[in-house]
């Protein structure tokens, strides 16, 4: 079994890590342990923030016990292990503000401070691209973003080696690349970025290398990793959101001379793919590129907030997309598919899904293809997720503050299953927190729509998978949902088990008569409990997926 690598860079990088990491809440990497390493120019992002919270919580549902992020399982919820690594490049500080600082061009004599400036203004513009501060990323400058990320990863292999004033996110660097160094040829790497803004469209041209050097210069030259023989895969994924334009007032600051502008993204997207179609460099490290883009009006991500661009910081928490969906989806096909990897240059994939009345249609197997039952696998194992995280949610009253999951396990020990009554309450609140992010919350009145709720919304009024009235958002309407019938296909509606009959019950019946399996893995309370309700879930929805 090939070793599992996950990279994610710049704001949308860390969006569509946010849907891998729902893909693996759901259960779709079952026996795998996954290195996962947040990329970014900016400590503070607001959507690297909110997945590297999800993961955290992520771990703390899987902890077993004194094994943090638990142990792989398999065909039950939370399967995978996810190992959560964190490297940004460091602008703070004087002396690291912007290029024209770091790159120290003003020292040395008067001869050398002028071949200096003479070299660096050749390829980038001196009033504003050497001097912007550097701390939000790159804006949209790829030719100095490529260059800087570069830089700060081969910055840390060398302060690793002199081994003096090493930081914390230089450590989990060496941590994550140690890992990839020790899995060698069977090593799958797949690299989650975009190729229109800045920190991703740098930094995915260049991480293989970056990466090898790294080995190379920490080790002093003693070891080295031959990519050529390891897996790396990327997706290449083009605009799909546009923001508000900078005003003049903006725009004079001298920090915020150079911000990125939506209107070019469109630009930016075609350059980029000729530059990946040529490069030599991307052709021989990568071995599959998913090309993923949205033809229709991209989405406003920053409507009904503050006229001023949002360049990075933590107020950059935008709403999710469809597309990060595939994009990480596209990542399940990278790490499950077994050919396609020995055509001794980059291969590039693309799908096309029903578009009709200016809107997508998305049916199972449009997310994981169609192959060993995948489409099905992923909607049986979203949709049991989706049912589960209703019945805490609104139910039992999580979304509200009440016990939620809590509530259900005192549902079990009515119906003779008390196995389960010893899952504490901050182990039932980490359940309830982790279905509110994936699913949808109340602040006082305030529906808050989650992760799943916000992608669905990006392709309204096109379909996907389930009834609208899966996604309710008032809370009186919620608290009756009928949690047995999300799907548009009735046939994966849970039975009522007779005319006057409650899908609720048929659910619990059902439940009584099946439990946890040895092949699940699982070993704690929690796991089973987790494991038990997969089962009787993919029952009552009538997957059959043997």
């Amino acid at each position: 079994m090939d070793k599992l690598f996950v990279i994610a860079i710049g704001g949308t990088g860390m969006r569509c890590l946010e849907a891998f990491t729902h893909l693996c809440s759901i259960g779709m990497f079952d026996n795998q342990e996954i290195e996962v390493l947040t990329l970014d120019t900016d400590q503070n992002n607001g959507n690297k923030a909110r997945v590297e919270e999800l993961i955290t919580l992520y771990n703390r549902i899987k902890t077993n016990g004194t094994i943090t992020g638990g142990t792989p399982n398999a065909n039950t919820f939370f399967s995978a292990k996810l190992n959560l690594h964190r490297f940004w490049t460091n602008y703070s500080g004087p002396g690291r503000e912007s290029y024209k600082n770091l790159s120290k061009i003003s020292t040395g004599s008067q001869e050398q401070q002028k071949a200096n400036k003479l070299i660096s203004d050749l390829f980038l513009d001196n009033d504003t691209v050497q001097e912007f501060d550097l701390a939000h990323g790159y804006r949209a400058q790829t030719h100095l973003g490529s260059m800087l990320m570069y830089h700060g990863i081969v910055e840390a292999a060398r302060n690793i080696l002199k081994g003096t004033n090493v930081q914390t996110e230089e450590r989990e660097l060496e941590a994550f690349i140690a890992k990839l160094e020790q899995a060698g040829e069977i090593a799958r790497v797949f690299i989650f970025g975009s190729v229109f803004g800045g920190t991703g469209a740098s930094s995915i041209p260049v991480i293989p290398k970056a990466l090898q050097d790294f080995v190379k210069i920490r080790s002093n030259g003693t070891s080295s990793i031959d990519f050529s023989k390891a897996k790396f895969g990327s997706t290449l994924l083009t605009e799909y959101f546009t923001f508000a334009k900078p005003d003049d007032n903006q725009k004079s600051a001298k920090s915020d001379r150079v911000i990125a502008d939506s209107s070019f993204f469109p630009i930016n997207s075609q350059a980029a793919l000729q530059f990946y179609q040529n490069d030599p460099t991307v052709k021989k490290c990568y071995k599959l590129l998913y090309h993923i883009g949205w033809p229709i009006e991209s989405k406003k991500m920053d409507e009904g907030k503050s006229s001023k661009t949002i360049t990075g910081g933590s107020e950059q928490k935008n709403p999710c997309h469809i597309t990060e969906l595939l994009c990480a989806c596209a990542a399940y096909d990278f790490f499950t598919r077994s050919t396609g990897f020995d055509n001794g240059q980059a291969d590039y994939l693309y799908k096309a899904v029903e578009f009709k009345d200016n809107s997508f249609n998305f049916s199972f197997d449009d997310f994981v293809g169609k192959e060993n039952n995948a489409g099905e696998n992923f909607v049986n194992r979203l949709g049991a997720f989706f049912s589960l995280a209703h019945i805490s949610l609104s139910l039992n009253g999580a979304a509200d503050g009440d016990i939620g999951i809590k509530g259900f396990i005192n549902q079990c020990k009515e119906q003779k299953l008390d196995q389960y009554s010893g899952i504490t309450d901050i182990e039932c609140k980490e359940i309830n927190e982790y279905f509110k992010l994936f699913a949808y919350t109340f602040d006082d009145a305030r529906f808050i729509p989650g992760w799943l709720y916000q992608v669905r919304s990006t392709v309204a009024p096109g379909r996907f998978i389930f009834d609208s009235k899966a996604f309710l958002s008032n809370r009186n309407e919620l608290k009756n949902i009928d949690v047995g019938a999300i799907f548009q296909d009735e046939k994966y509606h849970w039975s009522k088990g007779g005319f006057f009959g409650s899908r609720y019950n048929s659910f619990v019946k059902t439940l009584i008569n099946t439990g946890p399996k040895d092949e699940q893995k699982v070993n704690t309370t929690k796991e089973k409990f987790l494991a038990h309700i997969y089962n009787a879930l993919t029952i009552s929805q009538n997957f059959n997926l043997n």
